[in-house]
């Protein structure tokens, strides 16, 4: 089994590094978030940081790069409070990956991708319209990472909408069913398949499965 000690992780070449750091904690969440400037211009950006955070209030969270450079989503969402999430799927890899390329604020990535926007009455901000969920969040508050100078933001689910073939009668979404994809390191993207389900673990009582 290969080791690398800190100081040897230290020593490797960024790109080196960069793949091996970014996949050694295992498959991400990939999504799409959508956020809008103060004049209206869309920007679509993929995410592999999203994360749960609670249920009750329902919150979640994720990571902004240093901002020593423009960070369209993060300054979008300062100015407008408001973004959606959106989960992305086995045919959405190509644009979505695509979506990470830094174009300039005035370009949104809708323009330039098979990604296309979904107007909902009502929510401000647009939604990837080939996503099987989609998430309508406010931004709620942000706690700098000293570090290594990121962000994490926390915002709360205001809103969400899934296809309905997804959704069991108990308030699981079976993600696989509509294609859902994870990252691996920063490039990988995967298509996980559910092996089992379980019921509530308790101590001394085997685990069964309930799917």
């Amino acid at each position: 089994m290969k080791s690398f000690s800190q100081a040897e992780i230290q020593q490797m070449d960024r790109i080196y590094r960069l793949n091996l750091i970014n996949s050694c904690t295992g498959y991400k969440s990939a999504n799409l978030i959508v956020s809008q400037s103060e004049s209206g211009i869309n920007n679509v950006a993929v995410f592999s940081s999203v994360t749960h955070l609670g249920s009750d209030p329902a919150l979640i969270g994720f990571i902004v790069r240093p901002t020593v450079v423009p960070r369209n989503t993060y300054q979008n969402i300062r100015a407008t409070e408001y973004f959606t999430i959106n989960h992305i799927t086995a045919a959405q890899i190509q644009s979505a990956h695509h979506s990470s390329a830094a174009y300039p604020a005035e370009i949104s990535e809708f323009d330039q991708t098979d990604l296309c926007p979904q107007i909902r009455a009502d929510f401000k901000i647009p939604f990837v319209a080939q996503s099987p969920v989609q998430l309508y969040c406010k931004y709620l508050n942000e706690y700098p990472i000293a570090e290594n100078n990121t962000i994490m933001i926390v915002a709360s689910i205001e809103q969400i909408f899934i296809q309905d073939e997804l959704l069991h009668q108990d308030g699981w979404i079976r993600l696989d069913q509509a294609q859902v994809v994870v990252i691996n390191g920063l490039d990988g993207y995967a298509l996980p398949n559910i092996l089992d389900r379980f019921a509530y673990a308790r101590p001394n009582q085997p685990v069964y499965s309930i799917l």
